[in-house]
């Protein structure tokens, strides 16, 4: 497999799901059954070092030619489950929200018009073949959505310090760290109704509610037996060791909605504070790069 090491590794959170191979229609579910007893299959690592290869040539090439046959997997409890990187579709919804997030002359350096243009023709012709398509992955940039957090709970919460120097943005030098949490749908489905009720009843409407709405009809897309994973991806490179060691996020969402099912304002803002706090350092880090 070709190795892409001198790409650099953006800082991206990612939201996955893994489906049992039950979920699959054929032919499909036979080949990620054979996909799944190969030895040989990429890491996360390989995944982004592709995706950000098709970024080098002149003019880059914002979305594969061709979508992409590999897949995570993981053995839930005996059963082989699937998360398939569907990176075609993923790369034609990266480029509506690129619009969104980058000034239009960076934009227009990065993507020439005429590319983002022939992007988005053929993304309406497949999706006229492909209506009801959706991604296994979500991705955010230099944060974690508050609204994934909802999802899981903090003794769900593995991390790994890692052997990587300090900065290393590959993990080269040593193991790289990790922090991620694995729940099952039906508890992920049950979090996001029960943190909506407590939302709704306390404030009218807002970007935490209008993410969970969102990220709780994606779910619903699932088979019911599935895994939601919320790894910290590239993330772990750019939070010194001690804040990483030291993030509880999903405690701190969690003591905010149950806060405020009792009422509680007050700690509720406390929690928070807390998170804003957090996240805001990663984005400073942000403009500092």
């Amino acid at each position: 497999m070709p190795k892409v090491s001198s790409v650099v590794v953006p800082y991206a959170a990612y939201l996955r799901v893994y489906e049992p191979l039950a979920a699959f229609p054929e032919p499909e579910r036979g080949h990620w059954a054979r996909y799944a007893r190969r030895p040989d299959r990429p890491s996360y690592q390989d995944e982004l070092r592709r995706s950000l290869a098709d970024l080098l040539p002149t003019p880059p090439v914002p979305v594969p030619v061709h979508e992409s046959r590999d897949a995570f997997v993981l053995d839930v409890d005996g059963v082989v489950c699937v998360c398939p990187w569907r990176t075609r579709l993923r790369g034609w919804q990266a480029l509506d929200e690129l619009a969104e997030e980058l000034p239009a002359v960076v934009l227009d350096a990065v993507l020439p018009p005429v590319v983002r243009r022939q992007a988005a023709q053929d993304y309406e012709r497949w999706l006229t073949d492909n209506p009801d398509a959706r991604p296994w992955i979500r991705t955010a940039t230099w944060q974690v959505p508050l609204n994934w957090f909802v999802l899981v709970s903090d003794d769900e919460r593995e991390y790994v310090k890692g052997s990587g120097a300090p900065g290393d943005a590959g993990g080269l030098g040593g193991e790289a760290p990790l922090l991620r949490y694995r729940t099952p749908m039906v508890q992920a489905r049950r979090r996001v109704a029960r943190g909506l009720r407590a939302l709704r009843d306390a404030i009218d409407e807002g970007p935490l509610i209008d993410g969970l709405v969102d990220v709780g009809r994606w779910l619903e897309e699932f088979h019911p037996r599935s895994l939601v994973e919320l790894d910290y991806g590239g993330l772990v490179h750019v939070l010194p060791a001690g804040e990483l060691e030291g993030d509880h996020s999903a405690a701190d969402v969690a003591a905010g909605i149950e806060a405020l099912r009792h009422g509680d304002g007050e700690a509720a803002g406390e929690a928070y504070g807390r998170l804003v706090e957090r996240w805001r350092a990663v984005r400073d880090r942000r403009s500092a790069n």
